[in-house]
């Protein structure tokens, strides 16, 4: 008699898979690709040049070349007119970013004749060097030689994420910091990283602390850090391979949008997903390892994190790196949602819980500051303040600062944008002749305007940008203070 039930089990088993797949092959639209996502750019950087490519110059040199391919192989490709007015790639556009001065897809460095210090920039995934122009301007103001680094892959077509790898990325790092160690000698180096940039902050650091390249970072500032990003990613390699099947290249992308953003992929690809999974795993494996025999010495880290992030999780930036480093030298600066909406039906996953968490623990050895209504009923905020191994905020600043009206949360994109920033910022800036993609809360028909309905719904800007740009700058200071005087750092603030 044949075993019905073991056939059964068989079909059981596989059903989630095949289900899977089938879900992933209905995605598959038959739109063909366009040149910015099918175009391999070969002037890009790569682990493999570094041996040759080895100084700033060198990089930017390449990328020259890099820019001068990105116009053969794609804007000589795409016409112009009305029609193409949204259009990153269509030459002349509302969304050319070559028509700005600078093009801030670029590698960009504000030099200083006599320097305090020097910052290093890292942007986040399908990113650019725009993301953090505003705090670079900050900090050079203040004294600070700062280089803000292209990453492999970027600021200049949706398809270099395809090829794109993390040890592309960690190299360029590496010569970024080399270059500004070269003429920095004994002044203090900090690294700033946005999201992605923030996990390839860690990985040198973790590797600057092992000994295996130098110099060790005097401070991390790390914005919206991409310590653990949502499961969905885990599936991004299985896809991509799948996209080599004749007929199924569109599974080489998680998604595939309109490009109008002129300093930001709209369209992701997998493989970029895999990088970035690939970047968490290797750091969560060796924090893990380390924090065996004790809590882990790293340079001073401050993470500015909203409670609510649809891309990486709060939890891993508590569990899996502030709480497994060394007491009373970290802190995290936390953005609530807005208390007078929290009432909402709409409201799917309140952060209350972990908030709570964090403000009542004594067993914490970071420090909080935690940005909340001053109470349920009010717009304005306040920051409180709660030290290492307390069990409570012990003090309250006031901000002078509310929550706009309508905005019910911050975002994983919005923390490093001021309001007036002309191209995400809550303020229409008054020039015409370029895209604007700050408030657009449009109401009418679907399918009646070009963008994404989540482009519409999501946060870009920071309205309480001030606390994080303050941070930063004082949080370098006393890093340094810290640095010189051998004080914790939070004992010097």
């Amino acid at each position: 008699m044949r075993n019905t039930t073991g056939a059964n089990h068989t079909f059981y088993r596989a059903t989630p898979a095949v289900a899977l797949l089938l879900l992933m092959l209905a995605g598959c639209a038959s739109t063909p690709l366009e040149p910015w996502h099918s175009k391999k750019l070969v002037e890009e950087f790569t682990v493999d040049k570094a041996e040759t490519v080895v100084t700033l110059a060198d990089y930017q040199a390449l990328e020259e070349r890099l820019f001068e391919e990105l116009e053969t192989k794609v804007y000589n490709l795409v016409d112009t007119g009305p029609q193409y007015a949204l259009v990153r790639y269509s030459r002349g556009s509302a969304a050319d970013p070559r028509v700005d001065n600078p093009n801030w897809n670029r590698s960009f460095e504000m030099t200083q004749s006599d320097p305090l210090g020097a910052v290093l920039l890292l942007h986040g995934m399908s990113d650019s060097p725009y993301s953090l122009r505003t705090i670079a301007r900050t900090l050079h103001d203040q004294g600070y030689h700062v280089l803000a680094l292209r990453m492999p892959g970027h600021g200049t077509a949706p398809s270099g994420l395809r090829f794109v790898n993390a040890e592309d990325m960690i190299a360029a790092v590496r010569l970024g910091m080399r270059h500004l160690s070269g003429f920095a000698g004994d002044l203090p180096i900090h690294i700033i990283g946005y999201s992605t940039g923030g996990t390839l902050a860690l990985d040198y650091t973790l590797d600057a602390t092992a000994g295996i390249v130098s110099p060790v970072p005097t401070s991390l500032i790390l914005i919206s850090p991409a310590i653990r990003i949502h499961g969905a990613a885990r599936l991004a390699r299985f896809q991509d391979r799948i996209s080599v099947v004749p007929g199924l290249g569109r599974m080489s992308w998680l998604s595939v949008e309109p490009e109008f953003d002129p300093y930001k992929y709209n369209s992701f690809a997998t493989n970029a997903g895999h990088v970035v999974h690939t970047l968490t795993r290797s750091i969560d494996g060796r924090l893990e390892e380390r924090a065996a025999d004790g809590p882990v010495d790293m340079p001073p880290i401050i993470v500015f994190k909203s409670t609510v992030d649809s891309t990486v999780t709060t939890e891993a930036v508590v569990d899996n790196l502030l709480s497994r480093l060394d007491r009373n030298r970290h802190r995290l600066v936390l953005f609530d949602i807005n208390r007078t909406t929290a009432k909402s039906t709409l409201l799917i996953d309140d952060p209350g819980p972990l908030t709570y968490r964090l403000m009542s623990d004594d067993q914490l050895p970071f420090a909080v500051t935690f940005v909340v209504n001053e109470s349920p009923e009010s717009t304005r905020v306040v920051a409180r303040h709660k030290q290492p191994f307390a069990a409570a905020a012990t003090e309250t600043e006031e901000l002078d600062m509310a929550w706009p009206f309508g905005v019910m949360s911050l975002s994983h994109v919005a923390l490093p944008f001021p309001p007036d920033d002309p191209l995400y910022g809550g303020v229409r800036p008054e020039r015409e002749t370029r895209v604007y993609l700050g408030e657009l809360a449009m109401k009418g028909e679907r399918g009646l305007v070009r963008l994404p309905g989540d482009w519409q719904l999501r946060m870009r800007y920071n309205p309480f940008y001030p606390v994080v740009e303050k941070g930063i700058v004082e949080w370098i200071a006393n890093s340094e203070g810290r640095r010189s005087s051998g004080m914790p750092v939070e004992a010097a603030n």
